[in-house]
């Protein structure tokens, strides 16, 4: 899945239209390739990401949980640590790379 991608679901207050787009947007990216599509391609390109738009609102819409709902700046939280560790572990393998070329 696309790290820009994130979850928009069971959130307070709900995903805006905006977040449906935004999310939209990038799995349309994501998908064909291309960030800025040719001018050929821009009517369906933008016609693609409206109708994902509009599918993730009425999924958000219809969707339903007993969980209670998260907060952005938590799971925003939970994300960048995630990351951090990500990049530490890759940070700590091309220590150990190059100390292991060294050795040799």
């Amino acid at each position: 899945m696309c790290r820009n991608i994130v979850p928009l679901h069971n959130f307070e207050p709900p995903a805006s239209d905006d977040e449906c787009h935004d999310a939209a947007l990038q799995f349309v990216r994501k998908i064909s390739g291309t960030t800025k599509p040719s001018r050929a391609n821009q009517e369906v390109f933008d016609r693609a990401v409206e109708e994902i738009a509009e599918a993730t609102r009425r999924l958000l819409d219809e969707l339903v949980t007993t969980a209670p709902p998260k907060t952005r700046e938590v799971e925003a939280a939970k994300r960048q640590a995630r990351s951090a560790d990500r990049y530490e572990a890759i940070r700590v393998f091309q220590e150990q790379k190059r100390a292991a070329r060294s050795a040799s």
